[in-house]
């Protein structure tokens, strides 16, 4: 399995690669991506509406039970929710397979800004309390307020980082049909 690898164009679709591939490197922006394949369910003006494709993989882990991707609601109603737009995808069509790619640290960023920033508030709120009370009610009531905080500021950090594009996909390439795929 590849983890990474150059390929001319790859940013513009260009690129070679075979669907199997997990990361590619862009040269030209100097980031290596993930990749993931989706399907095109709806274009409205320009914009692409993007599903994610499920893996085999998914519901044959340990984890299954806890996995955000198998949550109440049947499989239509969680893939709906999973939709996510494509500003570049005007030439695509609906049903068309497509390889789309998130920036590697744009990924890191956005994981730490959702879930170690209300940690790390949260946990500075309540030692700050217990160091400052020591009253366990007044710890438990500024943890609470830390998470609330980070919430907010995670929300403000997302939110430019959506409005810089940094954590937008990109449409590498067309994806060929499904593995299974047999014309009749």
């Amino acid at each position: 399995m590849n983890t990474a690898r150059y390929a001319r164009g790859c940013c513009s679709g260009g690129g070679r690669l075979s669907t199997t591939d997990i990361a590619i490197h862009c040269p030209q922006d100097d980031a290596t991506l993930i990749e993931g394949i989706a399907h095109v369910v709806a274009l409205e003006r320009g914009v692409a509406w993007l599903e994610p494709e499920q893996t085999d993989s998914c519901g044959g882990c340990a984890g299954t039970a806890k996995c955000g991707t198998k949550g109440i609601g049947t499989l239509a109603s969680r893939l709906e929710a999973r939709r996510f737009p494509l500003a570049d995808g005007g030439e695509l069509r609906i049903g068309e397979r497509v390889v789309v790619g998130v920036r590697e640290d744009a990924l890191v960023k956005a994981s730490m800004t959702a879930y170690a920033m209300p940690l790390v508030t949260t946990f500075a709120a309540g030692a700050a309390a217990q160091a400052s009370a020591q009253n366990d009610g007044i710890t438990v009531a500024a943890c609470a307020l830390g998470l609330a905080i980070g919430l907010g500021i995670a929300r403000l950090i997302a939110q430019r980082l959506n409005a810089h594009g940094e954590i937008a996909p990109r449409l590498l390439r067309r994806a060929g049909p499904p593995p299974d795929f047999r014309p009749e």
